[in-house]
């Protein structure tokens, strides 16, 4: 079997409903809407997202991290235009912390089960994580919304600020950079922290455990580009070899209960996909 056949039979086995769905929508010729019909039922009436959208955090009420993985499926299905878009700015709008972002994570996951790396404070502040993400993304598809213009502000205050960063903190900044319409500006801070950037990656290919390697940061290819086409190829050899015989990828973080393990791995063998096509690696 190929790529494609292998990813196709590894999904039916381990994936979950919503990343089938993606699967077939991006790969063969199946419906978006069905994608967005799942996605709806991750969506709270507080116009959040929650219920373990994001396999880490399980517990069923509305987290501002699952709004940024909704938006990524909604990027790749290029459905900004869906109702859900509106009702999840809503939802920010009422847990933005003071300056315009909202925070990492909120008390109310300490009452549900999570993984042990999702901790807060009782009043948490804004963080670039996810918030300059969620902008980013908003901005690259026209959305207007009144909270995005607070929150773009927020990012940009927190960006001239920064001399350093953290991965999650850098994929976060990227996407924000990438699509916020002061393309001068957002430059003018990619040069500056491209170095800072550089510094959360790791350059060995095989190198394990929970490590960022370039094709994280770089899951297609870039008007701020990174990294030369060497070290990409280098990957993209390495990513194309990492899919298991089954027919997936797997992630390189702990799994801290075995549901999570299935959950994410059908995630990312689809993002996996995504990204060896956007490369030409993969058709169609």
């Amino acid at each position: 079997m190929d790529t494609l056949d292998r990813a196709a039979q590894f999904l039916r086995l381990h994936g979950r409903l919503i990343d089938r769905l993606r699967f077939e929508a991006l790969f063969a010729g199946g419906s978006r809407e069905r994608v967005l019909d799942a996605l709806r039922c991750y969506q709270n009436p507080d116009g959040g997202f929650g219920n373990a959208l994001e396999p880490d955090l399980r517990g069923a009420g509305s987290q501002p991290q699952p709004v940024e993985v909704a938006f990524w499926i909604l990027d790749e299905l290029d459905a900004f235009d869906s109702p859900m878009v509106a009702a999840a700015c809503d939802y920010l709008s009422g847990i933005t912390a003071a300056g315009g972002g909202v925070p990492f994570v909120l008390p109310s996951v300490r009452d549900t089960p999570r993984a042990p790396w999702w901790q807060t404070a009782d009043d948490p502040p804004g963080n670039l994580n996810p918030t300059a993400a969620i902008a980013g993304l908003l901005h690259k598809h026209g959305v207007t919304h009144p909270w995005l213009g607070p929150a773009t502000d927020f990012c940009w205050s927190r960006v001239a600020h920064l001399t350093e960063t953290s991965p999650y903190e850098a994929r976060a900044l990227l996407v924000f950079l990438e699509h916020v319409p002061d393309r001068e500006r957002a430059l003018a801070e990619f040069a500056r922290l491209r170095e800072a950037v550089l510094a959360t990656v790791t350059f060995d290919p095989h190198a394990e455990g929970a490590v960022h390697h370039p094709l994280d940061l770089a899951p297609a290819p870039s008007a701020l580009p990174l990294f030369d086409a060497a070290t990409l190829d280098t990957h993209l050899d390495v990513m194309e070899a990492a899919q298991t015989p089954e027919g997936g990828w797997l992630p390189n973080w702990a799994a801290w209960t075995p549901l999570v393990l299935h959950e994410w791995a059908g995630y990312l063998t689809v993002q996996r996909l995504r990204t060896l096509r956007a490369y030409g690696r993969l058709h169609p």
